[in-house]
């Protein structure tokens, strides 16, 4: 039948079919193998939206996360174990074993899974390097790249079908652990931690607090004097905006997965028909796709660029107070050499 009968060339790199004119027209391999993702995403929405339907069977979704059990701490503490933190921990499972897999059989010349590890990584590594220079993504790659990657996976993991509907002793198993207001604060807060160490280690005590309350654009004498108040002042509002970074941080993450997953649920009960219902659900499951990803994005690119802030740029080097940035010389000037010195004195 025409249009039906494919087949693989001997390299792999392109496909055959017969079109409805009964001629043979030749595809990319990565045409067909981006319809059948489509596809399996297409296939996935579906699943999603029915077993968002079905979740609407159950309680609405609460801003609280339920607690599946509880830890026993020494002096008869107890720390609360929510559904969320269980998909945060299946979050870092993920990742750990993809990286594993990935990294088990390194090649010089890397294939597959590892090929794909070392494309995201690095596409990760240039766009962080874009935002804070070479010489602070070399030191604190481990945490801009680490923090993108979990929030990422932690806000897909929400929307895989049966998150929320699938119980454990009459409470959900499964919750997207971004829309735990206690995760992301965490994520604010240790940030937050970690920009104090960061400042303090690259600056110092002194240039820190300069930076902060210090006269700015390189005033001195009387200028810098009588303006010292003013800059006082701004550094006041300036320590106010740092103490609500990581409340910002936080509840911008936390307000968007939220609210994401509480329309789903809402569609979800615009039908009575599970059909109808799951239709209606699947345009807001892609666009949750979307969100998830920008939502990861945002929080890497303000963290890097709080941190730049605060330290500065990496365009003048700290050892010579040169700027590293402009293009070293072809080769050095051959001082010893009587002609050249000769040529060099004599001008056009």
């Amino acid at each position: 039948m025409p249009g039906t009968h494919f087949s693989l060339d001997p390299a792999g790199e392109t496909c055959f079919r017969i079109n409805t004119e009964g001629a043979y027209e030749v595809l990319p391999f990565r045409t067909m193998t981006g319809r059948f993702a489509q596809v399996l995403i297409g296939v996935w929405m579906a699943v999603g939206g029915m077993a968002q339907a079905a979740e609407a069977a159950h309680e609405g979704l609460d801003q609280a996360a339920p607690v599946l059990f509880r830890i026993p701490l020494p002096g008869g503490a107890e720390l609360p174990f929510t559904n969320s933190a269980l998909m945060l921990v299946l979050a870092i499972a993920v990742l750990a074993v993809v990286v594993r897999l990935a990294t088990r059989k390194m090649k010089l010349i890397p294939s597959g899974l590892q090929n794909f590890v070392e494309w995201a990584v690095e596409t990760l590594y240039n766009f962080v390097e874009g935002l804070i220079g070479p010489r602070l993504t070399k030191k604190y790659f481990w945490y801009f790249g680490t923090v993108f990657l979990l929030i990422l996976v932690s806000n897909y993991l929400g929307l895989i079908p049966g998150v929320g509907s699938i119980t454990w002793h009459g409470q959900p198993l499964f919750r997207g652990a971004n829309a735990d207001m206690n995760v992301t604060m965490f994520l604010g807060f240790f940030f937050a931690v970690m920009w104090l160490v960061w400042s303090l280690k690259e600056q110092g005590f002194k240039h820190f607090m300069l930076h902060l309350f210090g006269p700015q654009g390189g005033l001195t004498g009387v200028m810098a004097v009588v303006l010292l108040p003013i800059f006082i002042f701004v550094g006041c509002i300036e320590v106010l905006s740092i103490l609500i970074r990581p409340i910002a941080l936080g509840a911008r993450l936390f307000g968007n997965i939220y609210a994401g997953e509480s329309i789903l649920e809402t569609m979800s009960h615009i039908s009575s028909s599970p059909l109808l219902s799951a239709l209606a659900v699947v345009p807001f499951l892609c666009l949750e796709l979307l969100v998830g990803f920008i939502q990861a994005l945002v929080f890497l690119m303000l963290t890097a660029i709080f941190l730049k802030m605060q330290v500065g740029d990496d365009e003048e080097s700290p050892e010579t107070g040169v700027d590293s940035s402009l293009p070293a010389p072809d080769h050095e000037p051959n001082v010893g050499d009587g002609n050249n010195q000769q040529q060099t004195a004599i001008k056009p």
